[in-house]
């Protein structure tokens, strides 16, 4: 007579098939053949392409290819819309969005079915996982519009915003971008991916019956020409993409010096660190929801394991028997841990990765039981160990379900190897240690911290990424501000412009007196006074034409020499807040000491009869900005689970800054400041036509205990700097603030590179003597970046 265990391991699965009748039944009922949803109307299939079932290669239906023409139309119904749909007002806006989530769940089935047979990830995940997301995403927008003007006062709608998805989570996706933009008052022309269009056409009905009035959402199928032409279109205003970082990049070259709003969510190579004493089993599950979830192909996906040398075996012992009882077969059967990959041509990818590490070594582990079927597009889960950190498949995104294992010792090399990517969008920590988590999810540079959990998502919470997995968040509150602008830009004047003095004095030559001073004002790099490396200077006349002295011409080398300055100055960073406010107050005290001294070389330079005022108001806003410096408090969310998710706004790095011309002392101050009181380190490119103001300004901060590296000030073209900094790769953002809309656009084109952050003011001016244009947590936002660190209670 069998035992028990040798029934128990006798036993199996049996098949558990979701019916896709009323799914086949709606595709059927439209012919199987969709046009294009403009202005609430269908308009007749034109040029075709088709979609299929990744499970079995079947043809599901053909869509149309959208013509930049279409888009057209779609843009000129999105704007005339848009007029009316904001005079709805937040309850009215309210209240469609909550008839949309009503919807959702009431055709949740519907809707699951048919992504499934769309994109084949397995029906548990598009039931149990997407759908309830989905409607928890447009409840939760329906309440922000509903308090839009109580909590976000003195911001307006964008505009019309344009809207690019992938096919990983083609309905979750449409939510995520769909839902704020409404609920901020914009209007949407909205593509799907092109290999899963079909849960957006089935929006777009529910769009009909919620009520969502003519040319809010538009909804245009196609390819990558049907993307370009909403990226090139000039009638829209923002653009949300998420998808490839090659496509981001493309995009934000198209982009640059349009003065749309751009939020890009891009690729990951997320870690998912195993500390020794960790919960084995538990890390076990929690790896197999981060990698096999949707087949692997999620941005996020834990993709790199880092385990803990000392139980390195163990674990991946534990992990090999738990891939060899994952389950691969048809998605619409309910007991399938891994469903199909979305395309053949996807496949082949993957297959050409774990193939390369086969050549270079590495051991390749697959379940010898796992079955592929025969028709569709299948990969089974996949282990890689023996990889070195600088192998392709543990640097590339391979989006698929393929694992690379790699040790470590130490939690500083955790951290380590955790960071050596140039894509930071999530991760995931395994400790029983809540000290140790703590401590290493801040060193983490990534959007997403999820501490003994993995893959959790609410729309109460941010989510986006860090260096080239893109910039922007979709959910919370900063997940609004992407789609709503501070109704101060639009009074922003038009960018000043300056003539050089009419007779300058060219006769100065340097005084025969060997103890005379020096009148050339040098860089400041590293807290110490350098000379160019060009050895070139240049003289500056004042307003009168006066000779005051001469000032270096920077050079890539002085820029690259103060980049690494900022790169050794990571105290300040890791400083107090409230160490930081004191720093600025003794910068205000002692600017305000030498206010006589500062005002007289403003009016030299400038001619102005102001330069008090300018004084002044520098010291007060030095006074502003070390007073936020320890508010900048971030938010503590409480999505359904047992637990928190601690919101940190973090510093993004290093800040290349080019300062105006026109109050060249206020506004250095104005943008240096916010930037160092967040915790950034500076290199500072100051007012090209007056920069003594500022090269004043090291005596002040070598007699205020800013530490050297924090603020590098390299004097110089503002053109040649600006693009020596916005093209290096150790730059984290770039700050162009003046007045050179040809400037401002090679940067932001020149950080597609390794897609910094930009903040450019194109060809305005801006009003440095208000805190409505030049302070805020607008300003704040801009010197940070929201850290979402996952904190389960109990688990």
């Amino acid at each position: 007579m069998p035992t028990i265990n040798e029934i128990l391991n006798t036993m199996d699965y049996g098949p558990a098939p979701e019916s896709q009748k009323e799914a086949q039944a709606w595709l059927e009922q439209r012919s199987r053949k969709f046009g294009l949803f403009i202005d609430n109307q269908w308009t007749d299939p034109g040029e075709t392409f088709a979609c299929y079932n990744p499970a079995d290669g079947s043809q599901l239906a053909e869509l149309t290819q959208a013509t930049p023409v279409d888009v057209a139309r779609a843009v000129t119904a999105a704007r005339k819309a848009l007029p009316a749909w904001q005079a709805l007002g937040g309850h009215g806006r309210a209240k469609i969005m909550y008839a949309i989530a009503r919807l959702m769940q009431k055709h949740a089935r519907l809707f699951a079915v048919l992504e499934t047979l769309d994109n084949g990830k397995t029906i548990r995940e598009t039931r149990d996982a997407d759908l309830p997301l989905v409607a928890r995403h447009f409840y939760y927008h329906a309440g922000w519009a509903q308090l839009l003007d109580e909590e976000f006062p003195g911001h307006r709608a964008v505009g019309v915003v344009g809207q690019i998805v992938p096919w990983n989570f083609p309905l979750l996706m449409l939510a995520w971008k769909i839902a704020p933009a409404l609920a901020a008052g914009n209007t949407i022309v909205f593509k799907p991916a092109e290999f899963t269009p079909l849960t957006a056409m089935l929006f777009a009905e529910i769009c009909l019956q919620a009520g969502v009035p003519a040319g809010v959402v538009n909804i245009v199928t196609g390819d990558g020409r049907t993307g370009e032409a909403i990226v090139g279109h000039q009638g829209i205003d923002k653009l949300a993409f998420t998808g490839s970082t090659e496509v981001g990049r493309i995009i934000r070259e198209a982009t640059a010096g349009t003065g749309k709003k751009l939020s890009l969510e891009l690729g990951g190579k997320s870690p998912f660190i195993v500390f020794e004493d960790a919960d084995l089993d538990a890390a076990v599950e929690g790896l197999v929801d981060s990698i096999w979830f949707n087949q692997g192909q999620v941005c996020c996906a834990g993709s790199r394991l880092l385990v803990q040398e000392s139980v390195q075996e163990r674990f991946l012992k534990k992990l090999k028997a738990r891939m060899d009882n994952l389950r691969l077969g048809s998605p619409l059967d309910k007991s399938m841990d891994i469903g199909a990959l979305v395309d053949p041509i996807q496949r082949q990818r993957i297959a050409g990765l774990v193939d390369s590490a086969r050549a270079e070594g590495c051991e390749v582990y697959q379940p010898a039981g796992c079955v592929i079927p025969e028709h569709g597009s299948w990969f089974p889960p996949t282990l890689i160990t023996g990889a070195s950190t600088s192998a392709a498949v543990a640097q590339a995104e391979i989006f698929g379900p393929v694992l690379v294992a790699m040790s470590f010792r130490t939690p500083a090399e955790a951290v380590q190897l955790a960071n050596n990517t140039v894509y930071g969008l999530a991760s995931c920590v395994w400790t029983e240690n809540i000290s140790l988590a703590l401590d290493v999810a801040p060193a983490i540079k990534a959007g997403v911290v999820w501490i003994n959990t993995a893959n959790q998502f609410d729309a109460a919470c941010g989510f986006g990424g860090y260096k080239e997995s893109g910039y922007g968040r979709e959910g919370g509150r900063e997940g609004m501000f992407e789609y709503l602008v501070p109704v101060s830009e639009d009074a922003r004047p038009a960018a000043p412009t300056f003539k050089k003095p009419a007779k300058p004095d060219t006769e100065h030559t340097p005084s025969t007196d060997p103890f005379a001073v020096d009148r050339t004002a040098k860089m400041y790099i590293g807290g110490k006074q350098a000379r160019p490396d060009g050895a070139y200077s240049r003289a500056i006349h004042g307003a009168d034409g006066k000779f005051l002295g001469e000032v270096g011409e920077g050079s890539r080398k002085d820029i690259r020499n103060a980049v690494e300055a900022a790169h050794k100055a990571t105290g300040w960073t890791k400083a107090t807040a409230h160490n930081r406010a004191q720093v600025l107050y003794y910068i205000a005290e002692n600017l305000a000491a030498r206010g006589a001294e500062f005002a007289e070389r403003i009016a030299a330079q400038t001619g102005t009869k102001n330069a008090e005022k300018e004084v002044q108001a520098s010291i007060e806003r030095l006074f502003y900005w070390a007073a936020w410096a320890d508010k900048y408090d971030g938010l503590a969310h409480q999505p359904p689970m047992h637990g928190i998710t601690v919101a940190l706004n973090e510093a993004v790095g290093v800040i290349g800054i080019v300062c105006p011309n026109e109050n060249p002392l206020l506004g250095f101050v104005s943008l240096v400041a916010p930037a160092i009181a967040v915790g950034n380190r500076v290199v500072a490119v100051p007012s090209e036509a007056f920069p003594l103001s500022a090269t004043d300004l090291y005596q002040v901060f070598d007699t205020s205990d800013l530490p050297g590296g924090v603020v590098n000030i390299v004097t110089g073209s503002a053109d040649e700097l600006a693009r020596t900094l916005a093209s290096h790769a150790d730059v984290d953002a770039v700050w162009r603030h003046d007045g050179s809309a040809t400037g401002c656009a090679e940067v932001e084109k020149l950080s597609a590179g390794s897609l910094k952050r930009t903040w450019t003011g194109g060809a305005k001016g801006r009003d440095w003597f208000s805190t409505a244009q030049a302070g805020g947590r607008v300003v704040l936002a801009h010197a940070s970046q929201v850290k979402n660190i996952w904190i389960p209670y109990g688990v």
